[in-house]
């Protein structure tokens, strides 16, 4: 048996339909034949299409089916897809799913025929002894594009066997724009007899703004909010109770043809968000561990003093300076009265708008502003570290002349499309410059566009400067996407916030201390109980908002029975979470991106070297995927030898039972309303 696993950053779409003949057999096989159907699809394959789909090689997929559960943000996704070769000779079949880049895989398993192999996870610095090469898994350097990653398996497939493909991965979803996306892939790239994807959601706070978008593809990715509430795809159905919701997409093969011939039918999304009480935020405790939520409301904004860095080089000329204009010209339109800024468009020429200064929002101003701007034209290179430094300079003389840091958010809005090519040209030495400019007195955001950009560099300056990258692929709606990214963070509520635990109660707590929070994101910490024996935990919030300083304070009852806050009670169900700690969980996901990121930041061989070791160790004990591990395939007797410490996540059941009574009922439609890590 010859099998291979890897992964790849682009996928490798195959365009060629299943056929209707061979999923004709799928659907017998999965007993819901209806010839109707059949001879439905059929007449949509073109005669001479049919004739080479005739001749393809590769086995037909008989299901494609995604489970997900998501408890209290974090997320457990199985996905299943079987492969049969029907033919007379062995082939080779290939399983390929788009995962988030934030996500972990925690598992990955195939059964071909009889045979099983296991994927075990180990340090990347681990020999693999006399194991042949093709039997080994390893992790792609990323490119950031659409932010996801492209997992590839494949074995070779026995004549009249099936294979079956299992593959899990965790991920904490983020809230941006006050909602949580849950995105999971939908490319099986053929049509497929059984195609289902479930989405468990459980939130003890209670789930409101429940959503499903339509199918969405690298085109249409959107920037986290719409304004109408658009119909979820064909054959979705929701149902809700105040704690719970399931939500399921069980297209046809006539519906999948609809959306698309090919197989690759997009991203199927669930947003949604949760009921906000207290002040101090949301905590659950859960068999010693803890996770804190933290996004308060109603608070007054903050003023802002920002400065726009637009890249005016020569490659920028066309669609993308047009976006770029477009999304501006919107952006300061929503400027606040007590908001302050300034624009500086850079080249081989660095073009200051107001010298010297950050100018109030008046109407005047934002006339001028715009006139500025739409008399941009490309031209020359690229000088990214002198558009740094000079605008790190203006915000900085700002800030001291004012006094205004402690009443005030500064940031800089950084955007190119293109790599350093005047002036400084080397990344490092760009990174120390501005880090030594900056001086942690504010926030560095970064947006490349385009395919020439050199993202890493990009996410690296705004990695050691607090703030945030995002990346826009040229075939995408830049300008949707630009203001998408200013809404994340045009409206900042607090400063400073440093978020406290009784040190006698509480160790190895996630990081604590946040320059900035923004209206519709959320602050996360977790943390390991150090006193299991006492019935509450303390917990303090101090930050500054405008003029005053807040002190928020609560504190949390523990439940040291060790059930899980999330309950099912009711729906009179068994609690599907029993055995499963999800606060461990989130706090080793947390812990382990804490720990990549100071790697990635640190210059000191020595420190990198204890950071890796740590996330190195830790990832090994939840048995995930990082940077620095890998999965190591092995043959398994029978898959009653699968390890039965592997976590693959909570079961459903009981799920179903609460909400199929709710089948049918569309979810409530409202008024709509990063950073990722590449190594």
């Amino acid at each position: 048996m010859i099998w291979l696993v890897w992964l790849c950053c682009h996928l490798s779409a195959v365009s060629a339909q299943q056929d209707p003949e061979l999923l004709a057999r799928d659907l017998e096989e999965a007993e819901i034949l209806d010839y109707s159907l059949i001879d439905n699809v059929a007449r949509r394959v073109p005669r001479h299409n049919r004739f080479l789909q005739r001749l393809e090689t590769r086995p037909r997929m008989s299901e494609f089916l995604v489970r997900s559960t998501i408890i209290s943000r974090y997320a457990f996704t199985t996905v299943s897809c079987t492969l049969v070769n029907s033919g007379s000779e062995p082939r080779e079949g290939q399983f390929e799913m788009q995962i988030p880049i934030t996500a972990f895989i925690s598992n990955f398993t195939m059964v071909i025929g009889e045979r099983v192999y296991h994927g075990e996870v180990i340090g990347k610095d681990q020999k693999y002894g006399g194991t042949d090469r093709k039997n080994r898994y390893s992790r792609p350097t990323d490119n950031g594009e659409h932010r996801v990653e492209t997992f590839k398996a494949s074995g070779t497939i026995p004549r009249k066997t099936e294979a079956v493909f299992l593959l899990h991965y965790e991920e904490l979803l983020q809230r941006r724009l006050g909602k949580y996306q849950y995105t999971v892939s939908i490319r099986p790239q053929q049509l497929v007899g059984k195609l289902r994807v479930e989405v468990n959601i459980l939130e003890n706070s209670g789930i409101v703004s429940l959503e499903v978008l339509p199918l969405q593809n690298s085109k249409s990715r959107g920037n986290g909010s719409s304004e109408d509430y658009i119909s979820p795809p064909p054959s979705t159905v929701v149902g809700q109770t105040k704690t719970l919701a399931k939500v399921t997409f069980n297209p046809n093969v006539v519906q999948q043809s609809k959306i698309a011939r090919n197989g690759i039918l997009g991203d199927f999304v669930v947003r949604y968000d949760v009921s906000r009480e207290l002040s101090a935020g949301d905590v659950q405790v859960l068999n010693g561990y803890f996770v804190h939520y933290f996004a308060p409301k109603d608070l007054p904004p903050l003023p802002k003093n920002v400065v726009f860095v637009l890249d005016s080089s020569a490659s920028m000329v066309g669609t993308k300076l047009r976006q770029t204009k477009d999304a501006l010209f919107t952006i300061l339109q929503d400027l606040r009265p007590e908001d302050h800024f300034n624009i500086i468009g850079f080249s081989n020429r660095i073009k200051v708008w107001q010298q010297d200064q950050l100018v109030p929002v008046t109407l005047n101003n934002i006339r001028d502003a715009k006139i500025y701007i739409h008399n941009m034209s490309p031209t020359g290179g690229t000088n990214i570290n002198g558009a740094l430094q000079i605008s790190t300079q203006i915000l900085n003389d700002y800030i001291t002349q004012n006094d205004i840091e402690a009443q005030s958010v500064s940031l800089i809005i950084f955007l190119t499309d293109g790599r350093p090519t005047v002036g400084e040209t080397q990344s490092a030495k760009i990174v120390s410059n501005t880090k030594a400019a900056i001086r942690n007195r504010f926030c560095l955001f970064t947006i490349g566009i385009g395919n020439d950009v050199d993202y890493k560099l990009l996410e690296r300056l705004a990695l050691e400067n607090c703030g945030m990258t995002r990346r826009i692929q040229e075939d995408e709606d830049a300008a949707a996407q630009l203001k998408g990214f200013y809404d994340e963070i045009g409206t900042p509520l607090l400063s400073d916030i440093r978020i406290d635990y009784p040190t006698d109660s509480v160790e190895q707590v996630t990081q604590n201390l946040f320059p900035n929070y923004f209206n519709g994101s959320e602050i996360v910490i977790a943390g390991k109980l150090f006193n299991k024996t006492a019935d509450r935990l303390h917990v303090e919030v101090t930050a500054s908002n405008s003029d005053k300083y807040v002190l928020l304070k609560t504190d949390v009852a523990v439940d040291l029975s060790g059930k899980n806050h999330v309950g099912l009670v009711s729906g009179g169900a068994e609690d599907p979470t029993d055995d499963q700690n999800y606060v461990e969980r989130t706090w080793s996901y947390l812990t382990i991106k804490e720990l990549m990121t100071s790697w990635l930041k640190s210059d000191d061989s020595e420190e990198k070297e204890t950071l890796r070791e740590r996330a190195e160790k830790l990832a090994l004990a939840y048995n995930f995927v990082t940077p620095f591990t890998t999965l190591k395939m092995k043959e398994l007797a029978s898959q009653a030898d699968l390890p039965k410490e592997v976590y693959t996540g909570p079961s459903t059941e009981g799920v179903g039972e609460i909400v199929q009574g709710l089948q049918g009922h569309r979810a409530p439609s409202g008024k709509h309303d990063a950073h990722f890590l590449m190594f």
